[in-house]
Order: structure tokens, then C-alpha cells, then sequence
């Protein structure tokens, strides 16, 4: 059986999603798991929600080696973990998980003849707010304004960047992964925000 099917129904079968499956050098093994997600219904109350934990992590390692000795996969060292606040975004279920939130997205191709307004067309890199388009597709929407620093003063004259906006396929991604940005000021600003 294939490295991709012994995992996927290991991690399956123990009730996790499996986000991604590396061979790294010298023999690393890492797999990425997740807990899985259902798009809340209407009407039902919104649940916090929860995190893969080190005991989720050690359950699906003790089931994975065995899983691998057994189909004689050649690894060294097996790594197991949650996808972190980097976590890629493969599917579009990950896209309808992650709408609204900010995410980093890297283009197969620049985006040539297309870009209009500010943008370079030889630009393969974005980060914005992830939605959905009006026509059924994805897009992200940012602002190349540079964030204002603390005790920073700002003129009220000076004109604010303009909004940029870029639909995208699933097809079109080379990458895309949810932006690490971490709030150090604690809970007060909602998720999903662009910063500053």
C-alpha cells in the first residue's frame, strides 16, 4: 500500500483530518493533522473551537508506527503535529473553514497582463483577507498602506491607499496558507482583521 493511503486511513480511521504528509531529509517522516471540521448549521450555537492537543499527536504516532512497521515504510524518525498558525490551505473546504480570515497566497504564474491599478504584473505573492467572489470563486482584499506604528501621528491630508482585490482559482495556487500573525496585546482585537 502507498505512504499516502497508509496514513490517510490510519489518521482517518482515529478520527483526525490529515493536513499534509512531508519526507523530510535524513529519514523525517512529518505528518500534519488536524481535527475535522462541519460548517455550522443555521441556528445552532457556535462552539470555541478546539486544538489538536500532544495527546492527539502521541495517539495517532503509536498507531502510525505500527501502521508503517507492519506496510515496511522506510523512515528514521516520525514526526506527528497540528498545523500551527501557518497552516496551509489545500482544499476548498480549508477555504470555506478559513473565509475571513488572512491569508498568504503564491501565484503558479505573475499575474502578466491582468494586474491592474498598483500592482506589479510580475507579482506572484499576496496577503489579504480571504472571500468569496461574485462569481463563485475566491479572492483576497488588501492594502498596501504601511501599518502605523504606536505614538505614531498620521495626517489627516494624506490619502489612504487603495483597496486592492484578487480573484483567484484553486488551480491558479502554487501555495496558500493562513497568515502567522500573532496579536500580542491579547484578545481585545477580533480574529480575522487585517492588521493595522
Amino acid at each position: 500500500m502507498a505512504l499516502q493511503q497508509i496514513v490517510e486511513q490510519t489518521v482517518t480511521g482515529l478520527g483526525y483530518d490529515l493536513v499534509e504528509i512531508e519526507r523530510c531529509p535524513g529519514g523525517l517522516l512529518r505528518i500534519t493533522i488536524d481535527l475535522p471540521w462541519e460548517a455550522p448549521t443555521e441556528g445552532a450555537p457556535v462552539l470555541p473551537e478546539q486544538f489538536i492537543t500532544v495527546e492527539d499527536c502521541e495517539k495517532v504516532t503509536r498507531q502510525l508506527q505500527f501502521a508503517l512497521e507492519v506496510d515496511g515504510v522506510d523512515y528514521k524518525r516520525l514526526e506527528v503535529s497540528s498545523p500551527g498558525i501557518d497552516r496551509p490551505l489545500r482544499h476548498e473546504q480549508d477555504f470555506i473553514r478559513f473565509e475571513g480570515s488572512v491569508i498568504d497566497i503564491a501565484l503558479k504564474a505573475p499575474m502578466g497582463a491582468a494586474a491592474a491599478g498598483q500592482v506589479s504584473p510580475l507579482r506572484k505573492k499576496f496577503r489579504g483577507l480571504l472571500s468569496r467572489a461574485d462569481s463563485g470563486g475566491w479572492q483576497i482584499v488588501w492594502s498596501d498602506e504601511p501599518p502605523v506604528k504606536p505614538g505614531q501621528k498620521v495626517s489627516k491630508k494624506r490619502a489612504p491607499a487603495p483597496v486592492q482585490v484578487l480573484g483567484f482559482t484553486l488551480d491558479e495556487l502554487r501555495d496558500a496558507r493562513l497568515a502567522p500573525i500573532v496579536d500580542f496585546k491579547g484578545r481585545g482585537a477580533k480574529s480575522g482583521q487585517m492588521p493595522g
